[in-house]
């Protein structure tokens, strides 16, 4: 009969332990644990929309309709989707909205969505959008036009005040995220957003995520 096998630990893990020893070794104190543990979560291509942009759409008077919570509080994926027409009237359909509605008009894409639309984006924070293209939303009651905010998403940390005073950072401070494992790599400019109402997650999107083979074991650190 074959001995049981174990799954090797992420390598950031071990990396983390041997240092722990080597502080215990030399008498130092260990660093401070972190308050929150940090979670890494791929963004998929979404939308966010106001009040008057989801009656356009779907109807007057038309609430978004919750279908699944988001990791932060109060945020959700709502049922409603919407196609989006870009250049030379290419499209993608389905394009989930995220509620609730807010006080701009914003498409977030990766960049291979950009370049499947005809898309020449920028790299811009959440509400960042003047001098962005725009595009054509449809939905099943009709069109809205937005004149701008179609953007890729700079990769983000949302964190609140307690993290932010553990890492040392401040809001749109910038840090670095070390993704481990066999396609480990460092993201170099992630922003940091902090407010109190926010639980420590990274945010990167589809085509980030696959570069580094992101999964839901990968061990991932925070680095000034």
């Amino acid at each position: 009969m074959a001995a049981p096998t174990h799954p090797t630990p992420p390598r950031g893990l071990v990396e983390r332990l041997v240092r722990e020893q080597v502080y215990v070794r030399l008498g130092l104190p260990l660093p401070a644990a972190a308050p929150n543990a940090l979670l890494v979560n791929i963004s998929a291509r979404h939308c966010h929309l106001t009040q008057a942009a989801v009656e356009a759409l779907f109807g007057p008077g038309h609430q978004l309709t919750p279908m699944k919570g988001l990791y932060q509080e109060g945020q959700y994926a709502a049922k409603e989707a919407v196609t989006l027409i870009g250049p030379r009237s290419r499209v993608i359909s389905n394009l989930r909205i995220l509620g609730p509605c807010r006080t701009l008009n914003q498409v977030e894409l990766a960049y291979t969505d950009a370049i499947a639309l005809g898309f020449d984006i920028p790299v811009r924070m959440s509400g960042d959008i003047p001098g962005t293209p725009g595009c054509m939303l449809m939905g099943p009651h009709g069109y809205f036009q937005l004149d701008e905010g179609v953007i890729r998403a700079q990769p983000h940390v949302h964190m609140s005040p307690a993290d932010a005073a553990h890492y040392q950072v401040k809001h749109l401070d910038v840090m670095k995220l070390k993704i481990h494992g066999p396609l480990g790599m460092t993201f170099d400019k992630l922003v940091v957003r902090v407010d109190p109402s926010f639980k420590l997650e990274v945010h990167i999107d589809t085509d980030e995520g696959n570069a580094c083979g992101l999964k839901p074991d990968t061990f991932c650190e925070l680095l000034r």
